[in-house]
């Protein structure tokens, strides 16, 4: 946590008054929705978070690989090396979504958010790594019954509801790699 006292512009012109903010540095993320675009499925994850402790569903998210990007590391990297551990699986092509501010309110943390195309054969089943003393459901599932769980609202953490956002509209782009023919939502 870094405390910080400034003041900045104001848009009548002018300057604020002297303001005080505390901002927690967490480092920056990348993001993955692993997607099998021949089968038309998805990679999910459910793990604990604690952040969602008070959750009314419970600290168990679904969620999609992600991981912390330390100094010096490229992000491509990082997002090759999460989807190995947390779910198993090799990245093929990864398309970039966005870059978006965690909640800039109070912290400074960046994900980068990507869909990276995947052979989902034989994906699932328990993943993680013991010494982050992780416990990392793995399912693969179709896109529709992903769609279906954002909708119901299964699926509640920014990453995984922005990159299937995002596919949805890439699967009814005629020119998209990821366009589905006759599908929609």
């Amino acid at each position: 946590m870094e405390r910080y006292r400034l003041r900045h512009s104001l848009y009548r012109g002018g300057l604020s008054g002297e303001l005080t903010r505390e901002l927690f540095e967490r480092g920056h993320a990348v993001a993955v929705l692993p997607y099998d675009p021949q089968r038309d499925m998805v990679v999910l994850l459910e793990q604990f978070r604690i952040g969602a402790l008070a959750m009314p569903g419970g600290p168990w998210l679904v969620e999609i690989v992600a991981g912390m990007i330390e100094p010096g590391e490229d992000v491509e990297t990082v997002a090759r090396r999460e989807a190995m551990e947390e779910a198993g699986a090799e990245l093929g092509c990864l398309h970039f979504i966005c870059d978006y501010l965690v909640s800039p309110g109070g912290t400074s943390e960046r994900i980068s958010l990507y869909c990276a195309e995947i052979d989902s054969r034989g994906l699932g089943g328990i993943h993680g790594l013991a010494e982050e003393h992780e416990d990392i459901r793995v399912e693969v599932v179709s896109f529709d019954t992903a769609w279906q769980l954002l909708q119901q609202g299964e699926i509640n953490s920014a990453s995984p509801i922005i990159a299937l956002q995002w596919l949805a509209r890439e699967r009814c782009r005629t020119n998209s790699p990821f366009h589905q023919v006759g599908k929609g939502l």
